[in-house]
């Protein structure tokens, strides 16, 4: 990506800010004929086999509804960057991927006000929010290569009959990722390049961990009931199913792209996509998620099983086999391992985070001057300017 497009890119990012929520709200999904409710049904009306055929007969047309949109609005192709690479080595992808308006170029939007856009509806639609691959339905779906090794390793399946993955996998990160923790930065990579399971936790970090980590690790493997992966009858699974692990999102602390909806917002349309993000530098984070009341890495841990996990309904919850973790001697060791997983070694930077000068490329420099100028947010003291070069 030349230094142009670098630029047009930040410029536009900073515009998003301004365009604000009320045009993302106007592009929502349409209301059902239902009235708006906090809860999910709690009886099912019927039976597994019956609700069964019907979504997995559905599932054809609600996948190809949900690719054309990305394909409508984003460029998936694979277009892998020139010697830039993850811990593994697999490629990080480049360039520019919202597809813009027709007959509209990037320069032409850099010069417009927010409020120029805003009234010609000229906004790329890859910038607004992304749906769900089902939204009205939600829920947790994982990545292809996920649910085969974790089948492999422990006989559990993570298939949804209803929904599949829908963003390539050049688009996501190393799988299964490297591991680097805070108290042995010796090591290096501590997985080993193996996927961490209840099959193989104990063998990687025993001698490793203290005890109170290692206890931590084993409950951030261990399966519990989750909204689509239970043995009720309103599961999205075709067997009943022992649930989720912590690490089926969080892949080796880190994030395999799994694809869910915020708990926190009601009705269903309005309710954000997210895809679970890494874990690696916890310990220095102040923000564990959308909810307001999440101040610590250990109500974030308590929340995901109390609630998160059945779309923040307790009563659902209730019904699938909530798993109520134990916070001295539960919460705390699995948030104590979560608390020394480390960002990658980053050669290039120093220790104040900035790239050294003597190491990185021009190209990486003038990413950096726009980073921390033009594509940071403006002060409340600085006026919302654009500027073209």
């Amino acid at each position: 990506m030349g230094q142009r497009e670098i630029l047009t890119s930040s410029i536009l990012a900073c515009i998003a800010i301004a365009v604000g929520s009320a045009a993302l709200v106007g592009r929502a999904q349409q209301r059902t004929d239902q009235p708006p409710s906090s809860y999910a049904p709690v009886v099912a009306k019927e039976p597994f086999e019956q609700t069964m055929a019907r979504m997995s007969k559905a599932k054809a047309e609600v996948m190809k509804r949900h690719m054309d949109l990305l394909k409508e609005r984003y460029d998936l192709s694979d277009r892998p960057a020139d010697r830039v690479t993850m811990s593994r080595g697999k490629p990080v992808q480049e360039g520019v991927r919202a597809r813009l308006p027709k007959g509209v170029a990037w320069q032409q939007l850099a010069a417009m006000t927010s409020e120029e856009i805003r009234e010609k509806d000229l906004w790329p639609a890859g910038f607004y929010p992304l749906p769900h691959p089902n939204h009205p339905e939600g829920g947790m779906v994982f990545p292809q290569s996920h649910i085969d090794e974790i089948k492999k390793q422990t006989g559990r399946d993570l298939t949804r009959f209803d929904l599949d993955f829908d963003l390539p996998d050049h688009l996501l990160a190393d799988f299964p990722p490297a591991i680097f923790l805070t108290t042995r930065p010796d090591l290096g990579d501590v997985s080993r390049g193996k996927l961490v399971t209840s099959d193989n936790f104990y063998e990687l970090f025993n001698g490793i961990l203290n005890p109170k980590q290692l206890e931590g690790l084993r409950l951030l493997v261990t399966p519990f009931p989750q909204q689509q992966f239970n043995a009720t009858e309103d599961r999205r699974s075709a067997r009943p199913s022992l649930g989720v692990t912590c690490f089926d999102c969080h892949t080796n602390g880190h994030t395999n792209g799994t694809t869910h909806l915020v708990g926190d917002i009601r009705p269903q349309e309005f309710r954000h996509r997210l895809d679970t993000p890494s874990l690696r530098g916890v310990n220095i984070q102040r923000l564990f998620g959308s909810q307001r009341a999440l101040k610590s890495v250990e109500d974030f841990t308590e929340f995901e099983q109390r609630a998160a996990y059945f779309d923040g309904d307790p009563v659902i919850a209730t019904k699938k086999g909530v798993n109520i973790l134990e916070r001295a001697s539960q919460v705390h060791f699995m948030a104590e391992f979560m608390s020394i997983l480390d960002f990658p070694p980053a050669p290039k930077l120093n220790l104040y985070g900035r790239l050294d000068p003597a190491k990185a490329t021009k190209q990486e420099q003038f990413g950096e001057d726009v980073f921390f100028g033009k594509g940071s947010a403006p002060s409340a003291t600085q006026p919302h300017t654009i500027q073209t070069i």
